[in-house]
């Protein structure tokens, strides 16, 4: 028989500190189970008649390990400066190493778990199914569940990009990364509300940005998630052209 199921991509990092933080002042063997309990739950939403022995192919858990080459790339303000003195739950190490351990969870090295999550949707195609709280995530184009809200959201290729630019526009507070003063989300769409090519959305952004090609450069590539190995984030060609 053909398995026709979709893949199933899980951001790790969100269900891992999910799972310390909430038994945050329990044992570890609770926050274990906790982690269990959030993966059970998006394995049974996402495919309510599976059985765990046949989704060793069809899911990959990814978490983030060392290294992240975007603290090179942040020169306006430190990649996520933000959080040097934000402590992390107990219990989140052993969480992890019970991910991996268990659930074969692929540990990013250099990057993040995010980028693993945009080249490997990128390599399965527009079916997969990305699972995340993390609405960065909507710029890959796939399909999206929310495992909290319990939502779904397909994504084309266009409306990816368009909301790919539109962060470069807003920048992105939980990661430190500045966009321009007084963009909102609200605004960003309306300036992008008439483009119709990625041409048209890089323009719109550079000129926002008064034609500042080297902080949309910096924006685009501390925002975009990888599509293929160690992969850098460049402006549309046809944009250049034109200029």
């Amino acid at each position: 028989m053909t398995n026709d199921r979709p893949k199933l991509l899980v951001d790790g990092d969100t269900l891992a500190y999910r799972a310390a933080f909430s038994c945050q002042d329990y044992p570890v063997d609770d926050a274990v189970e906790k982690v269990d309990d959030l993966i059970y739950e998006v394995i049974q939403e996402v495919f309510w008649d599976a059985n765990l022995d046949d989704l060793k192919d069809d899911m990959k858990i990814f978490l983030t390990g060392k290294g992240n080459f975007r603290f090179e790339i942040a020169i306006t303000v430190p990649y996520k400066g933000n959080r040097k003195d934000v402590e992390k739950p107990q219990h989140l190490s052993a969480v992890r190493n019970h991910m991996v351990k268990h659930w074969s969870a692929i540990v990013s090295a250099g990057e993040e778990a995010d980028d693993l999550l945009g080249i490997w949707s990128t390599r399965y195609g527009p079916t997969t199914i990305v699972a995340s709280i993390d609405k960065d995530m909507l710029q890959l184009p796939c399909v999206h569940f929310n495992p909290t809200k319990k939502t779904w959201k397909t994504v084309s290729e266009f409306e990816g990009l368009r909301f790919f630019y539109s962060q470069i526009l807003t920048g992105d507070s939980a990661d430190n990364i500045q966009g321009l003063r007084g963009i909102g989300p609200k605004k960003s769409e309306a300036l992008l509300a008439d483009a119709l090519t990625e041409c048209d959305l890089y323009s719109k952004v550079l000129e926002a940005y008064a034609g500042d090609a080297e902080r949309v450069l910096e924006n685009g590539r501390l925002l975009w998630l990888r599509r293929t190995e160690d992969e850098l984030w460049e402006a549309p060609q046809c944009a250049l052209d034109q200029g």
